[in-house]
């Protein structure tokens, strides 16, 4: 086996989210009488936290203070609507249990907050998580290295028997300041070209490929 631990982004790697994230915010937007984004502008928007997101997603003429109204109001919403109508991509599950079964010990890192993160994990993932960590007061979102850092010591395992998979230009530069390997996937928030020109080191297409480079 290549790595000991499997450190995996949540949105748009394990779990499609898009759904509940753009219907969470054009009701945030609707409250608060701001047009509505598509689902598109929601997509190329995330990677870098609720704020960013909802920053992306106002007029540009909108003000702080209406940015920090909004997302005062997304985020208790998002957080009581994050799993209508999320799952998980087809074969994710599967083959963290086959990683699991062969002893590889798997983490969700996020930069949702916290609660919701471990919402979502127990949810679709029961039994198969030895961590789960978000954006909180002690971690700061990615690109910084806080949440991969605090994941590998919660599995006991040195940063470089770890691998880190995501799906965004985000993860590749969380991977590297932390200093780790990084494996990329094209299904989700960010197409293949995009990652080629982040620095993406290997991009896997199906959950089968990706535990094939997981493996080595």
């Amino acid at each position: 086996m290549r790595y000991r631990a499997v450190l995996l982004d949540m949105d748009g790697t394990v779990l499609d989210t898009l759904s509940d994230l753009h219907a969470a915010v054009n009701h945030s937007l609707r409250e608060f009488n701001l047009p509505e984004v598509s689902r598109a502008k929601v997509r190329a928007s995330l990677g870098n936290g609720a704020a960013r997101l909802i920053r992306c997603c106002l007029p540009e003429s909108a003000d702080e203070q209406t940015a920090e109204r909004v997302l005062s109001f997304y985020l208790p919403y998002y957080d009581g609507h994050c799993s209508i109508n999320t799952r998980p991509y087809e074969g994710i599950v599967p083959m963290m249990e086959r990683l699991r079964s062969a002893g590889v010990k798997l983490a969700i890192i996020s930069n949702k907050g916290d609660a919701a993160v471990w919402k979502l994990a127990q949810e679709h993932f029961p039994g198969l998580l030895e961590a789960a960590v978000g954006e909180s007061a002690t971690v700061r979102r990615k690109p910084n290295p806080d949440a991969v850092l605090a994941a590998a010591a919660a599995l006991g395992e040195d940063i470089t028997d770890c691998v880190y998979v995501g799906d965004s230009e985000v993860d590749i530069q969380t991977a590297k300041n932390a200093g780790m390997d990084c494996i990329s996937v094209s299904w989700g928030f960010r197409d293949p070209e995009q990652l080629i020109a982040s620095g993406a080191q290997s991009i896997a297409d199906t959950p089968d490929t990706l535990e094939k480079l997981i493996r080595g």
